[in-house]
């Protein structure tokens, strides 16, 4: 990509029928990754809790901390659509506060834009953010944030009156003026007529294929967490992290039995011949 990719972008690519490309990425390395390989958008997601923190599961995420990694992926991927996930209580204490904390993900990191977890219940905070010019991703249905209080996590929107809840949710966002929003751990049927719904441009994940674009999480996709759970919705692509330990192996065995360094891989002051 050697274009800036804006929100303007976002609404034109679902308005053509495209599908928009979303992943996760945590560092500078991975973003270049997925900038080189075409990827237009990148969430910098408190999945990096799990994936890269060793927490449990997201809650622990700090500011400070989500706001390091997002810097770094800026600097990784300068032309992508960079989004900064608000950790969990960054933006729920109060309008003010979450203001304050949203702005700093533009002003410091260079985001193009930051996600925050809920629907009509994030209504006054959403709308104030869009207000002050902050773009805003929104998030429905299954939030990592809230696995506390739904006892883990589970499919959202199989009763019919939790699908017209979410339809109404999405509908309050898209009023609320967010640039985009992920829809995660939803039946593919109510993904699908949400996405039909509303002209905001739609992320699945776990939300089967009618949704506007996809979201994964890179460490799933690349197989990164050797040996790790892998969630239903995901696919792994590679086995990178297998392939990692098999060469730290390798480096091991050369450095115990003294085949490495040899002499291609250092130097010596003694002159030529």
């Amino acid at each position: 990509m050697n274009q800036k990719i804006t929100v303007r972008t976002l609404r034109e690519l679902k308005a053509r029928g495209e599908k928009i490309l979303m992943l996760t990425a945590y560092d500078a390395c991975t973003a270049a990754w997925a900038e080189a390989a075409g990827v237009p958008t990148i969430l910098v997601g408190d999945s990096m809790g799990n994936t890269v923190l060793g927490y449990s599961n997201t809650l622990p995420v700090t500011l400070e901390e989500s706001l390091l990694h997002t810097s770094a992926v800026r600097r990784g991927a300068p032309n992508a659509f960079v989004i900064g996930d608000m950790p969990f209580m960054s933006y729920q204490i109060s309008i003010e506060e979450a203001v304050r904390n949203a702005g700093r993900y533009l002003k410091e990191c260079g985001a193009d834009a930051v996600k925050l977890e809920g629907g009509r219940d994030m209504l006054p905070v959403i709308e104030r953010l869009v207000t002050v010019g902050i773009p805003v991703v929104g998030h429905i249905g299954l939030l990592p944030q809230s696995v506390l209080k739904d006892g883990g996590y589970r499919l959202h929107g199989k009763a019919a009156a939790e699908a017209k809840a979410l339809i109404s949710d999405a509908k309050a966002l898209e009023k609320a003026g967010v640039c985009m929003m992920v829809l995660e751990g939803v039946p593919r049927e109510l993904a699908a007529d949400i996405t039909f719904q509303v002209a905001t441009p739609t992320i699945g994940i776990g939300a089967g294929a009618g949704t506007d674009g996809q979201v994964q999480v890179i460490a799933d996709l690349l197989g990164l967490n050797a040996g790790g759970f892998t969630p239903k919705h995901a696919k792994r692509y590679a086995e990178l992290g297998e392939t990692a330990i098999a060469a730290i192996r390798q480096y091991v065995a050369e450095v115990t039995h003294g085949d490495f360094p040899d002499n291609a891989h250092s130097s010596s002051n003694q002159p030529k011949s």
